[in-house]
């Protein structure tokens, strides 16, 4: 019954939602409409805030960027692909390949939610290997598996809330730094690790489509480009017919490996100094590094970089359109209007729920988490030091951390609704094939109402 009510959702989905840029435009006059509507912002105020605002992501987009392509390039290399032959040869069913997804997406997104790359290109490979998947429900399967990340190491609003001199103490609304034993590690934390690492591919199991007539990656391929050979085989069909300097540096496998052995050094010693701060700009670098040493030479590496970054045009120019919308928030008061009137309504009972619902309507217009606390955070945490009052200062701080990843619960599970983050998933699992958000995101809304009402009853009722 599941099976089918969820391929109704589908269907309804394929008809009418449209592609992930048609819906940044569409979110795009809607916010300015009702920053025009509901605050006393000057249109002029709102067009310099949306154009300001364009420009607020270009760091994060790149980072985005960089990590997708030097994820992608280290599974283009010898070792990984053995390894996902490999893997194959023990999933040999479609069932064992959705629930494999999913569970070692979710564990490797408590490392970064750009982690999900990894997954991506697990999903496809297998997907090439493997006959019988339904591609649309794997790429569905893909997305939900990261939905867990910001119960983890590269949880942004928990990191925000343990780094000295962060935005909120320098406004004075934090007076000190908040633990991370107070988010990441407490028993809701720990219990929505649960939700995501165990119950949630059981949850997809029972969503998998009985048929995968028509859907599988073969049938979805429209162009006839193949990469058939090997990144060492092209590299190896550059070379001149005779010997020349140029190939000797091309293919000097000690040039790269020399440069890659300072990368190496300088990650362990990033570590030692900083104890296991794993951020978007070392990953990235850690990535670039193990895929210099995987591929060995510059030209391989060269090739895959090429290939790897031949599908990412999404990101690049969809990233402003969304930092726009949180400019247009942010220069009305539009998120701040929107957060002090579901904040006025909140109760030292309900106060969880509120920030959690709150992260949730937030984040279609601004798909971010740093970027929505920024936004919304404030009157988050202003509502909580009003109801903990005559609390203690402990009592307060656990509200505020409650709040606050409340915040990014909400955030994150609307993701599956919101096809922005798709940009991550579809230049590696999107690559040569017909698929936009429509075809994938209708598998994911029966998982977001029933992880809705588990996390709604988490936040309000489990114990601090």
């Amino acid at each position: 019954m599941l099976t089918k009510l969820g391929q109704k959702f589908t269907d309804g989905f394929t008809k009418y939602m449209p592609s992930a840029y048609v819906f940044a435009l569409l979110l795009t006059l809607i916010t300015g409409i009702l920053a025009l509507t509901l605050t006393d912002a000057k249109p002029i105020t709102v067009l310099e805030g949306w154009y300001d605002g364009f420009w607020k992501l270009l760091a994060f987009g790149m980072q985005i960027v960089l990590i997708i392509i030097t994820a992608y390039c280290i599974a283009q290399s010898s070792p990984v692909k053995q390894g996902i032959d490999k893997l194959a040869l023990v999933i040999k069913t479609p069932t064992q390949v959705y629930l494999t997804v999913i569970a070692l997406g979710a564990l490797l997104s408590l490392i970064s939610f750009g982690m999900v790359v990894i997954t991506a290109i697990l999903g496809r490979e297998l997907a090439l290997r493997i006959k019988g998947i339904h591609y649309p429900f794997l790429v569905a399967c893909v997305y939900f598996s990261f939905n867990g990340w910001v119960c983890g190491l590269s949880s942004s609003i928990a990191l925000l809330l343990n780094t000295d001199n962060n935005f909120l103490i320098e406004s004075g609304i934090l007076d000190q730094t908040i633990s991370t034993s107070y988010s990441l590690g407490s028993t809701l934390n720990i219990a929505m690790i649960v939700l995501f690492v165990i119950v949630s591919p059981l949850l997809m199991y029972l969503l998998i489509p009985k048929s995968a007539k028509g859907k599988e990656l073969k049938d979805l391929t429209n162009t006839t480009e193949t990469e058939d050979s090997s990144v060492k085989d092209e590299a190896l069909s550059y070379k001149l017919p005779f010997k020349a300097v140029s190939d000797a540096l091309n293919n000097a496998g000690w040039l790269q490996l020399s440069v890659a052995l300072l990368g190496v050094i300088y990650i362990v010693y990033h570590f030692i100094k900083n104890g296991f701060d794993l951020n978007f700009n070392i990953m990235i670098f850690i990535f670039l590094i193990a895929g210099m040493l995987l591929h060995i030479t510059p030209m391989r590496y060269s090739i895959a970089m090429k290939r790897a970054s031949s599908n990412i045009s999404g990101i690049l120019f969809q990233y402003p359109f969304y930092a726009g919308i949180m400019g247009i928030m942010m220069a009305s008061g539009l998120g701040a209007l929107i957060s002090d009137a579901l904040v006025t309504i909140a109760t030292p009972k309900s106060y969880a729920f509120i920030s959690y619902l709150t992260g949730g309507v937030i984040n279609f217009a601004i798909p971010s988490a740093g970027g929505e606390f920024a936004v919304i955070g404030p009157s988050i945490i202003n509502m909580v030091q009003e109801l903990g009052a005559n609390l203690s200062q402990t009592e307060i701080i656990a509200m505020t951390a409650r709040a606050s990843m409340s915040v990014a619960y909400g955030e994150s599970l609307s993701n599956l609704l919101q096809p922005f983050f798709l940009l991550i998933v579809f230049p590696v699992m999107g690559k040569n094939i017909k698929i936009q958000a429509r075809d994938v995101v209708g598998y994911l809304f029966i998982p977001f109402v029933a992880l809705f009402l588990v996390q709604s009853l988490l936040v309000t009722y489990l114990p601090l």
